[in-house]
């Protein structure tokens, strides 16, 4: 969003409006964080704002502030599109193509609302008439600020705000070590801690909430890890069978991917997860340096995301799809090797 669009933007906000908020399916920290603060943001002004979400998420998501206002598409359908259809605005964050709301996209593309887009993913999509896309950012929760301080309106970002948009920052950069950590990312997250985000507390709600099935499904998966030490990748994998036995509900696996890449020597990294109910295996990839996953996973598992991490997914089983994975990773020796 070019800084000559806000005086559009603004004026747009001017007067209270029927405004919806979206964000991507199987949404996480940074996607509920900032619908959930631009939706507190925008109540100030008395706008008529309901955050749309295409389906669940995560139980160490739902202790943030307006989390019972929240519709979940999938089993709040007419009502969504209800709301949907007399939107004056849609803002869609945290995503940059339709296909990322699976089923609602059909229902938002046939929507007369003006939509606006915030997000930082790569390549983004032409449907929104304003688009707010950075690749820099950390997170579309930092840009969520910036967009609140575009329209002149810091002074309005309250305690409540502050930790709507601390939670995706802070998920978004892995508690703030990965690359697009900036020291804006800092000065902003200094802000919102100023603001009346507890950082502490905020931590604790997010990654100290496991139960004993996690750990024991945390534990399937590393045994389930492998390495291969020529090309600096590992992976797990981890089959809808040994989900069930161990309990598993959404967000169970959220940073497993993780503990493969943090192997000495280890630059690739992915996780593969087998979901019965979607019929397809689940891919989330992670990197060091300048291996570019998102592409990666665009060439090869009809994904993307960032370079360094990035998501994907395949229509075959997963030894299939493990076998294809193990066979594609050759041609990127010279990437890997170094």
């Amino acid at each position: 969003m070019i800084k000559a669009q806000i005086p559009e933007v603004k004026a747009l906000l001017s007067v209270p409006k029927n405004i919806v908020i979206i964000p991507h399916k199987n949404p996480d920290g940074d996607a509920m964080g900032s619908t959930l603060g631009l939706y507190h943001y925008l109540k100030y002004y008395n706008h008529n704002a309901t955050v749309i979400a295409p389906n669940d998420y995560p139980d160490f998501l739902k202790w943030l502030p307006g989390d019972d206002t929240v519709l979940k598409y999938e089993s709040q359908q007419e009502e969504s599109k209800s709301l949907i259809d007399k939107a004056d605005l849609i803002f869609t964050l945290d995503f940059n193509a339709l296909h990322r709301i699976g089923d609602m996209a059909e229902v938002v593309e046939a929507s007369n609302a003006i939509k606006l887009m915030i997000d930082h993913h790569q390549q983004p999509d032409d449907y929104a008439k304003y688009m707010y896309s950075d690749v820099t950012m950390s997170s579309t929760c930092q840009m969520v600020y910036n967009f609140i301080e575009m329209l002149g309106d810091i002074d309005k970002i309250n305690a409540t705000i502050a930790t709507c948009l601390y939670v995706g920052i802070m998920t978004d950069t892995g508690s703030f070590r990965f690359p697009a950590t900036t020291s804006q990312t800092h000065q902003v997250i200094g802000s919102l801690i100023d603001k009346g985000a507890k950082n502490s507390q905020i931590h604790n709600n997010i990654f100290d909430t496991n139960s004993y099935s996690r750990l024991q499904l945390l534990g399937q998966a590393l045994q389930n890890l492998e390495v291969i030490p020529e090309l600096r990748t590992a992976y797990i994998t981890l089959s809808q069978d040994e989900l069930d036995e161990f309990n598993f509900k959404k967000g169970d696996t959220e940073g497993f991917v993780n503990y493969a890449l943090s192997l000495k020597g280890i630059i690739f990294a992915a996780i593969f997860i087998e979901s019965k109910q979607d019929n397809i295996i689940k891919i989330s990839l992670r990197s060091k340096g300048e291996f570019s996953v998102n592409e990666f996973s665009r060439a090869h598992f009809n994904g993307g995301g960032h370079t360094n991490a990035a998501g994907g997914r395949s229509e075959e089983d997963l030894l299939t799809t493990v076998d294809k994975f193990i066979s594609i990773l050759p041609k990127y020796k010279k990437e890997l090797s170094l």
